[in-house]
């Protein structure tokens, strides 16, 4: 979940890292700090909170050359100014910061360290004195530290300063993303390429399980058995206007408005000059060969799985599962014999996703990741990888990816269903270009979102949402969105399921949003919303165009049936961020929620 930056070369690193960490804050905002290093020594800066109050503690007056720097989504120990990172060792000689857990942590504190007094209640704190006591037996810096990532267990990503060694930052990683910037006289360290396009865009990917000595002139890359390994950089492909707000008030907004986009994107993206159509022939075989599909994902990305399980089993009728990544990691349910895995992530991060590629991996199932970050750890582990040309996403509640990953469903699906010469009646470009226009149609009525927000949320401390069939679907990741930034308590249900026990909270006035986009089902939505209301129950029904009664709160545009989780979610989208907006939240940076959840 943290972010890592680090700068080595000619220039003053202090702004270069505040603005690097300025970039990541969407990793985690408990906390933050840097250090850096100049003839003096290293000086560490730390503050709980927003970089913004780091930036008033760091002494303008102090210059250095080298230096690394933290944000922080707290794990072990609350957010305060001693357990954010950097943190040092007893002597001061080192200082570190670290991104991940380390599950053996108190096992290495008993058996190395125990009579060194902590600091804090980390388990960073652990690696650095582990390093300052490797060392003092005799061992080189790189020596001890090799030696410490060997010893420790559980993921990390690692940025190191030595007092003794100026010219030096050394770097390691384990489960936990990193990549290092290359420059003319500097390099860096970051854990989103996006934290350091100020100063670079040639990047080097880390592997887990490496040591990396970088200086201003040189990146040496070692596996942890001293075998020096030969990587090429690439080049990041993104538009430094596409992580800033521009205009809008938040990213959230921005993001919900740059969704139109992103279809249109896709579109480009998934079909040839004929407007056929089009992926990786590749990963055709591979959906073609399986006898069952079975999506892994969580949270938002678990509820674009739950739409693209009715796209593959409607269309392409291929049997399908949806599983939560962090339950399947630990109780994985029967597999079929022909198995082809999904993972679905925004970021391409998900450790809990990323855990379950491993297992599958070593029984040789065969693997697709849908994600947003080309040459992301899920991307480059799977067999085969979608994209989904969505762009950076920086508001901590997803809206984008998640639309994206619905459409890159639909065409997955239907390149099935071709492949396997199922006729679905559905002309699908044409459909998602209908999608396109629909988005904008509500978008343009943010206005009316607002004032549905205001009726229906503004005073409220729970809200249900309702739908039945893909309506359902929706509606949990509605609530998801409600809840996560305006702390509303929120539920999505089944409609049928209200009488079943949920019911039992109606509560004159509670605020109750129902979808109604589905024809064979829409009489049995709108007797769930009678059965509410007749508790007592404030009902919103959002509708589709062709199904709507006189009663209802919002209409819709028309676009294929199937398809409407595309349109009903931007309607949901908005309504979330004036509900949050009207109660003064963070609509950007919720507590406690980070964007990249790269710990079990």
């Amino acid at each position: 979940m943290c972010g890592i930056v680090g700068y080595i070369g000619n220039q003053d690193a202090k702004e270069i890292l505040l603005k690097g960490l300025e970039k990541l804050e969407y990793r985690g905002y408990d906390s933050a700090g840097i250090a850096i290093r100049n003839e003096e020594g290293i000086k560490v800066f730390k503050e709980k909170g927003r970089i913004a109050e780091l930036r008033e503690k760091v002494d303008g007056d102090v210059e250095a050359k080298t230096g690394i720097g933290h944000t922080r989504w707290a794990t072990h120990g609350k957010p305060s100014v001693i357990n954010a990172h950097p943190h040092t060792s007893t002597s001061g000689r080192f200082t570190l910061v670290h991104n991940g857990v380390i599950e053996n942590y108190e096992e290495v504190r008993t058996e190395f360290i125990k009579d060194v007094q902590l600091t804090s209640q980390t388990d960073t704190e652990i690696i650095v004195h582990l390093i300052e006591h490797f060392s003092n037996e005799g061992l080189s810096t790189e020596d001890a530290f090799t030696k410490v990532l060997k010893t420790i267990h559980g993921s990390y990503a690692i940025a190191l300063l030595d007092s003794e060694e100026s010219e030096t930052i050394y770097v390691a990683k384990h489960k936990s993303p990193l990549l290092v910037g290359l420059g003319d006289d500097f390099n860096v360290v970051a854990s989103d390429a996006m934290a350091m396009l100020q100063v670079t865009d040639q990047f080097v990917e880390l592997n887990d399980e490496e040591i990396v000595i970088v200086t201003k002139d040189n990146v040496t890359i070692k596996t942890l058995d001293g075998e020096t390994i030969n990587r090429d950089p690439y080049t990041a492909e993104i538009d430094a206007d596409d992580i800033e707000k521009g205009t809008y008030a938040h990213f959230m907004l921005k993001e919900i408005n740059e969704q139109p986009a992103v279809m249109r994107k896709i579109i480009q993206n998934y079909q040839d000059d004929e407007g056929q159509l089009k992926i990786d022939r590749n990963i055709s075989e591979a959906v073609k060969e399986a006898d069952r599909v079975y999506i892994i994902a969580c949270g938002t990305s678990y509820h674009a799985g739950l739409v693209g399980k009715e796209y593959l089993e409607k269309w392409a009728q291929i049997p399908t599962e949806v599983h939560v990544a962090s339950e399947f990691s630990y109780n994985m349910p029967l597999l079929s014999e022909k198995p082809l895995f999904i993972f679905i992530s925004q970021s391409g991060e998900t450790a809990d996703s990323r855990a379950v590629l491993v297992n599958i991996k070593e029984k040789g199932y065969k693997s697709l990741t849908i994600t947003n970050v080309q040459g992301s750890t899920l991307s480059r582990e799977a067999n085969f990888t979608m994209l989904l040309h969505a762009g950076p996403e920086i508001a901590v509640a997803s809206t984008k990816a998640y639309t994206a990953q619905i459409a890159v469903l639909s065409i997955l699906a239907q390149v099935a269903a071709r492949d396997n010469n199922i006729d679905t009646n559905v002309d699908l470009m044409p459909e998602l270009a209908k999608v396109t226009t629909a988005m904008s149609a509500i978008i343009d009525d943010a206005d009316r979102m607002e004032e549905i927000a205001r009726e229906y949320l503004s005073e409220t401390r729970n809200a249900f949402f309702i739908g039945r069939s893909m309506d359902y679907h929706v509606s949990l990741e509605g609530s998801l969105k409600l809840k996560e930034i305006s702390y509303i308590q929120a539920e999505g249900f089944a409609g049928g399921e209200l009488k079943h026990g949920t019911i039992a909270l109606i509560e004159e006035g509670t605020p109750v949003l129902a979808l109604a986009t589905q024809e064979n089902v829409n009489l049995s939505i709108r007797g769930n919303v009678q059965e509410v209301e007749a508790r007592g129950a404030k009902a919103c029904i959002i509708s589709s165009e062709g199904l709507e009664k006189e009663e209802d709160t919002y209409v819709l545009p028309h676009v294929h049936e199937l398809l409407t989780p595309l349109v009903s979610v931007v309607a949901y989208q908005l309504i979330s961020y004036y509900a949050a907006l009207h109660r003064d939240c963070d609509v950007d940076k919720p507590r406690n929620l980070a964007k990249s959840v790269t710990v079990e």
